[in-house]
């Protein structure tokens, strides 16, 4: 009769042979992978070779160094697009997050309601050149709507979109009606993973909800609000479709922004190595930016413990 200690020891089961999940994941991951090589890292590399060459699409690349950089540091309407782009940011950036960040907290702290949270997001929905020519008929000096407001109630027409002073502040004012819907839901969902806790035992110790605001809320969410301050300020550095659709960089280059500037000399002067060059110079200044928000933000770190 055969023991029990006898019999072969038992051995854990094998991986699967030929490593089975990772040609799984492979899988999974190819078709995003392929994308990201056809569509984002080849066009970038493509650029930056293209930002020293002269190119027109008829002829051959011509390699000319450094005659593009050399050429953006002394164009006056460069720099120019740069200064009105960084007026943009500041205004859209400025109060689409204090915007946002406020209809969150009144959300969490309020209503939950989804309805309302659909409300919120409605505008967001719409594209922005839609958005775009619907604002632009509403604020027309002659015959919109907002106009016809202002002038019922006893003042002078403005053009919002046709004045040098009032261009670029209207159009950051629409895009912050169109996307504050989106961020203030970006803080929300951030605000949702704040332990409720907290609040309770901050109203026991007779905590105001102000000062809970400061204590509690603006700790807790900063490494989602430092996320979405990234992302809003590189989305405010490429706009291009509002511009384009309400003054096409009018009047005088007052709302000439650095992405309509660059589209100009692509595919209207077929100017497209230094439109090249310019955008590599873009995405140097964005990569600075985003590194220092990451770092002054510490974006990466939580205070939840």
């Amino acid at each position: 009769m055969t023991t029990a200690s006898n019999s072969p020891p038992l051995r854990p089961p094998r991986a699967r042979e030929g490593g089975g999940d990772g040609r799984l994941a492979a899988v999974f991951i190819a078709p995003a992978l392929l994308g990201f090589l056809v569509f984002l890292l080849w066009p970038t590399l493509r650029g930056i070779y293209l930002s020293f060459t002269r190119f027109n699409l008829l002829t051959p690349a011509k390699w000319v160094g450094l005659d593009n950089y050399d050429r953006m540091v002394h164009d006056p309407i460069f720099w120019s697009s740069l200064k009105v782009t960084v007026e943009y940011v500041l205004i859209n950036i400025g109060i689409q997050t204090v915007t946002a960040l406020a209809v969150a907290v009144l959300l969490q702290r309020l209503t939950q309601s989804a309805l309302l949270r659909g409300i919120v997001l409605t505008p967001y929905l719409m594209s922005n050149v839609v958005a775009g020519i619907v604002w632009l008929w509403i604020l027309d000096t002659q015959l919109g709507i907002g106009n016809e407001i202002i002038g019922g109630l006893g003042f002078d027409h403005i053009p919002f979109l046709a004045d040098k002073t009032w261009a670029i502040p209207t159009i950051a004012l629409i895009n912050v009606w169109r996307h504050v819907g989106y961020t203030a839901l970006l803080l929300f969902a951030g605000l949702q993973a704040i332990p409720g806790d907290m609040y309770e035992a901050a109203k026991v110790d007779g905590a105001s909800e102000w000062r809970m605001f400061w204590r509690i809320t603006m700790p807790l969410l900063r490494p989602v609000l430092a996320v979405v301050l990234i992302m809003t300020v590189i989305g405010s550095f490429q706009v291009f479709d509002t511009v384009a659709v309400t003054t096409a960089g009018g009047p005088a280059n007052a709302t000439n922004v650095l992405q309509y500037y660059i589209y100009g000399s692509a595919f209207g002067r077929f100017q497209f190595g230094y439109a090249s060059a310019m955008s590599v110079a873009l995405l140097i200044v964005l990569s600075a930016i985003t590194f220092l928000q990451y770092r002054l933000t510490r974006a990466g770190q939580t205070d939840l413990g």
